[in-house]
C-alpha cells in the first residue's frame, strides 16, 4: 500500500538553528531516507519552501481568492510530504515514527486513494496518447 506522509514543523525551529545544526538535521533525515530505501519503502517526496511563500486559493461567491501564506492559523505548517509504500497502517507507522524529522513536528499519514489514483493515472495515459496523436 503506498502511504502520504505529511511533515510539519514549526518554522521557528529551524530559524534558531545554526547552519552546521540544520545541515546535521537534515543529514539525520537523509541518511533514514536511504534507510527506506534499502527496504523498498521509499517512494518519492518533496521538500517544499517556506509556509510564507504559499498562496492559498479558495471560491467565494463563485470567484476565485486568492490569499498570501497558508489558510491555516497555526505555529507548524507543512514543510514537505514523503511517499511510502508499507504493508498497512501499522507499517507505515512504524516506519516514520523512527524518521528523524518526527523531531521537529509531527507527521499525518494518510493511504493513498487508490481508486482515484489509477483513474488519474488512466487519464494522464489518455491525455499522451492524444498529444502523440497530434
Amino acid at each position: 500500500m503506498k502511504f502520504i506522509c505529511l511533515g510539519y514543523a514549526d518554522q521557528s525551529q529551524f530559524e534558531a538553528m545554526s547552519e552546521e545544526q540544520m545541515c546535521q538535521a537534515m543529514q539525520r533525515c537523509f541518511d533514514y531516507d536511504d534507510v527506506l530505501r534499502a527496504g523498498g519503502h521509499f517512494v518519492g517526496g518533496e521538500a517544499l519552501q517556506s509556509a510564507s511563500d504559499a498562496v492559498t486559493l479558495r471560491m467565494r461567491d463563485a470567484q476565485v481568492q486568492t490569499t498570501d501564506g497558508p489558510f491555516a492559523e497555526t505555529k507548524e505548517q507543512l514543510g514537505g510530504i514523503l511517499i511510502l509504500e508499507a504493508d498497512d497502517m501499522q507499517h507505515a507507522v512504524e516506519l516514520m515514527s523512527k524518521h528523524p524529522g518526527v523531531e521537529f513536528g509531527p507527521f499525518e499519514i494518510r493511504p493513498a486513494d487508490q481508486t482515484i489514483n489509477e483513474l488519474v493515472q488512466a487519464r494522464d495515459k489518455a491525455f499522451q496518447a492524444e498529444v502523440n496523436d497530434r
